[in-house]
């Protein structure tokens, strides 16, 4: 009967295991692909910890091999399956790939991934100054690549399945509503201040618009006699396109909004003034856009936000006194709060937003004054 093999300190090794001649133990074994494999450990009691994890993935048909790619590779397994993106996702999702791959937590190993190191990344990331949403894009990559690990049995459970609330906690900007003065003077301070953004500001106050999509509107787009703007699309502009045509934001963004005389009157002059160019922009089939700028070119919503910014620090020394950041989905947001104020159903609002859910509206774009819920409560208080 041959003699058992034993460690320097006079174990016995099993059959597969043995010792290196640096003191390191290792195991080889066949994996699930028919394949030799070996397994690493500093002790022996490390090695038969890893054994009986090999053992036990493997008696469930858990790719234990497969578990050694990296985090990163996985990413960049599960988005080469991606298909269908909007840009401004895939760019965002690009984003986060590649903060994965140069975060040493993208070189660990998927299968030792726990709950607690999922958690704790996220952590250390906010603790670095990441905001929440930035880590939010993150966890919107690796959450359903891990989800995918485990589908394809490579791994038993998927450590990113947690509220990420639960974790970091929320640190949005909040937007504050413009006051109805404020909204009065800062009109009067665009229209004495000048530039061909007048009408524009005018309109997004007065409909809600996004900026994509009052850029994305056509003249065909505009019904003066039943006073109503056809939303269809967006015009965006990246650093890699530079225009682009996409639908809206969500399916329910496709809608018809409404028109107040005001917002009609500025239409209109944003018709007649229209400059009559020799060629017209194409973008991905659509042309005559309605807002041009000096160049003739279609605004894109970096225009008016580069107009805004520069105009804010005049506008609160003027006004002389505090007042909100104003940019495009400010003014978005004020409509919001505007029209709920005045008593509009949350299912009609909703549908002049073009949000697919009604807590959105509520929850994020509207804000309730002590005046508003007086006034609100003055129409019920006879029928309590």
């Amino acid at each position: 009967m041959p003699e058992k093999r034993k460690d320097s300190k006079g174990r016995v090794l099993k059959d597969g295991e043995s010792q290196r001649a640096n003191g390191t133990y290792d195991y080889r074994y066949t994996d699930i692909h028919k394949k030799r494999r070996c397994i690493y450990a500093k002790s022996l009691t490390e090695l038969r910890k890893k054994e009986e994890e090999l053992w036990r993935d493997l008696a469930d048909g858990i790719d234990y091999a497969a578990g050694e790619m990296t985090v990163a590779d996985l990413v960049d397994r599960y988005m080469n399956l991606k298909r269908g993106l909007k840009p401004n996702s895939l760019r965002s999702y690009n984003t986060a790939v590649k903060r994965i791959h140069a975060d040493p937590f993208g070189q660990k190993a998927i299968k030792t991934v726990k709950l607690s190191d999922a958690k704790g990344w996220f952590v250390f990331l906010h603790d670095s100054g990441f905001k929440q949403n930035t880590i939010g894009i993150l966890q919107s990559v690796v959450r359903p690549a891990f989800e995918m690990a485990v589908e394809d049995d490579i791994i038993r459970k998927n450590p990113f399945k947690f509220k990420l609330s639960d974790v970091v906690p929320k640190d949005a900007y909040v937007r504050d509503a413009l006051t109805r003065e404020q909204q009065e003077k800062y009109l009067q301070f665009v229209q004495d201040y000048g530039g061909n953004y007048y009408d524009d500001i005018v309109i997004l106050m007065g409909t809600g618009l996004r900026v994509s999509e009052l850029y994305g509107l056509t003249r065909a787009d505009i019904d003066f006699e039943r006073h109503c703007i056809h939303v269809r699309r967006q015009l965006c502009r990246t650093a890699e396109k530079p225009y682009f045509v996409t639908p809206p934001k969500t399916k329910s963004g496709i809608r018809n909004v409404p028109m107040t005389d005001t917002v009609c009157a500025a239409l209109r002059r944003v018709v007649k003034a229209r400059a009559t160019t020799k060629i017209e922009a194409l973008v991905d089939g659509c042309s005559g856009f309605l807002f041009l700028d000096k160049s003739g070119m279609p605004k894109v919503a970096m225009h008016l936000e580069n107009y805004m910014r520069g105009v804010q620090g005049k506008f609160e020394k003027a006004y002389s006194k505090p007042v909100p950041r104003i940019t495009p989905h400010v003014l978005r947001h004020t409509f919001c709060t505007n029209v709920q104020q005045a008593g509009l159903d949350v299912k009609s609002l909703q549908y002049l937003m073009g949000h697919s859910n009604a807590s959105v509206t509520l929850d994020v774009y509207t804000h309730s004054s002590f005046e508003s819920v007086e006034r609100a409560f003055e129409q019920i208080a006879g029928n309590l």
